[in-house]
């Protein structure tokens, strides 16, 4: 005698209501059934349906084969292609019309700009109808009613859902007349132990757990409890963990601790004072765009205290500090604007901290350090986004010199593990002399992220400074691409729970 299944011994209990109608319709089925098909046949919600079904595959009781298809549909802009003509079909019917060459104004007139014109001309030229030249004429034996366009016949056939030759489609997807329309198709059957499972006639309501009420009445008698399935699979739990990027940042702030600066902080919103005006940067010339800002409106922005105020607008303007006799130099040959220097801006970067910190402390020695978010308007790739973390820095003393500076990047870099390192000259309104230190990404090449330079007379002087300061903006977030081997700025950023987990 075969000894008995162990599915057989015992009530037929780990199902729900819905879980039990679901398997049972599966049985019954002549073929794997579509979750469409199986509401439909139950009368059960798809959303409980589509929960009742994955529920049992977990339990091992259901099976579900996946087929993926594709097909081609039209865009709204291929349907409006088809519904008043492609650009291509509407200048051939403005020549007919016309009878005569078409100049280009007449053809925007009938709604043929500059974004859809190249596109028709190109396409007739290709095709052999369109005469060189403008006046855009056709060429000799091209007639009304004679002209068939390929774009057109591909175009109602994927509307039709008649196939199309991947060349043809490949063609009016670049245009983006035609797009790739992606389904996935579950067929479900019940699994081997589904199918042999005994079902019970479901006389006596099931429930999953055992609620106080039931407790208190009595009506735990009149159920069946479903018993934990210590087969069914349950999700990894990992523990939480530091994200990568701010670990990396905890890390270089540490290294300068290490190397005896204090940290500082400031304002993410600032005035054009503190974010440009102070550190020397032009209000009235080409030379401020280094320093793009984000404007905010709706908020008034406040003038530092006036006697510094007039201190910066004197060097700005060229004229000597109150009491000296000569100025710090010509200045930039422009008179000082104070309603700019009150305008709110996002501060494009860290060095808008240093010259607070200089204003309010101008006695050496300085080794202060700021780690924080900074905004500029760039245009968002690989190198460059729209927020992004500097480290600004000073070192001032006596005898400070380049030598210091360029020493405090190589440790920098070397703490972190880089140990390719360029330094070239350069330019900044506010340092004199300055350099770039530039680092090598493994794909993206050399990337500057180490500015710095000697502060200017005119950024030390009308702050009450008079030692030499060096300081610098390093690009942090760029030094972490390198670190962590992070091929786009933007990943940084990222909340992809498998890529912090390190999965694919």
């Amino acid at each position: 005698m075969e000894p008995s299944s162990p599915l057989a011994e015992g009530p037929a209990l780990s199902l729900s209501p819905a879980e039990r109608t679901l398997l049972a319709h599966l049985r019954s089925a002549s073929a794997p059934q579509r979750e469409e098909e199986v509401a439909a046949a139950t009368g059960l919600s798809p959303e409980t349906v589509r929960g009742g079904l994955q529920r049992l595959r977990s339990k091992h009781l259901t099976v579900v084969d996946e087929q993926h298809a594709e097909r081609l549909v039209l865009t709204k802009r291929g349907e409006d292609g088809l519904a008043r003509g492609l650009p291509e079909r509407r200048l051939l019917d403005r020549i007919f019309a016309l009878g005569r060459p078409a100049r280009p104004e007449e053809l925007a007139a009938e709604g043929l700009g500059p974004e859809e014109l190249p596109v028709a001309i190109g396409v007739l030229r290709r095709h052999g109808l369109l005469a060189e030249g403008s006046p855009f004429s056709l060429r000799e034996g091209v007639g009304p009613g004679t002209v068939e366009l390929p774009e057109e016949r591909t175009l109602a056939a994927a509307r039709d859902g008649a196939e199309v030759p991947s060349e043809e489609a490949n063609a009016l997807k670049r245009r983006g007349l035609l797009a790739v329309e992606r389904a996935t198709t579950r067929l479900w059957s019940p699994s081997e132990e589904g199918g042999r499972l005994p079902l019970g006639d479901g006389s006596r309501p099931e429930e999953g757990a055992l609620r106080s009420e039931r407790l208190r009445d009595g009506s735990w008698r009149e159920v069946e409890f479903r018993p934990y399935d210590v087969r069914a699979p349950v999700p990894y739990l990992q523990g939480p963990a530091p994200h990568p990027y701010l670990a990396f940042l905890e890390e270089f702030s540490e290294l300068l601790v290490g190397l005896g600066f204090t940290e500082e902080d400031g304002p993410l919103l600032e005035t054009e004072f503190w974010n440009n005006d102070v550190l020397f940067m032009p209000q009235e010339h080409p030379a401020r765009s280094v320093h793009d800002v984000f404007s905010v409106r709706g908020v008034e922005g406040r003038l530092p205290d006036p006697h510094l105020l007039l201190r910066v607008a004197a060097a700005h303007e060229g004229r000597p500090l109150s009491g000296e006799t000569e100025p710090l130099s010509v200045g930039w040959r422009a008179p000082f604007n104070a309603e700019i220097s009150r305008r709110p801006v996002l501060r494009s970067q860290t060095t808008s901290v240093s010259a607070r910190f200089l204003a309010s402390r101008p006695r050496p020695p300085f080794r202060r350090y700021c780690l924080g978010r900074s905004f500029r308007p760039d245009a968002v790739d690989a190198r460059h986004h729209v927020e992004f973390d500097q480290c600004e820095g000073i070192l001032g003393e006596e005898g400070t010199s380049m030598r210091e500076l360029i020493g405090m990047f190589r440790a920098l870099a070397e703490g972190i593990g880089i140990r390719e390192l360029k330094i070239r000259p350069s330019y900044f309104p506010f340092t004199e002399p300055s350099v770039e230190g530039y680092v090598r990404h493994p794909r993206l090449g050399w990337m500057e992220v180490l500015p710095g330079g000697l502060l200017r007379p005119e950024v030390l002087r009308p702050l009450a400074v008079e030692v030499p300061v060096a300081a610098w903006g390093i690009g942090v977030t760029r030094l972490a691409m390198v670190a962590l081997g992070v091929n786009d700025i933007r990943e940084l950023y990222g909340d992809d729970l498998d890529r912090l987990r390190g999965g694919d």
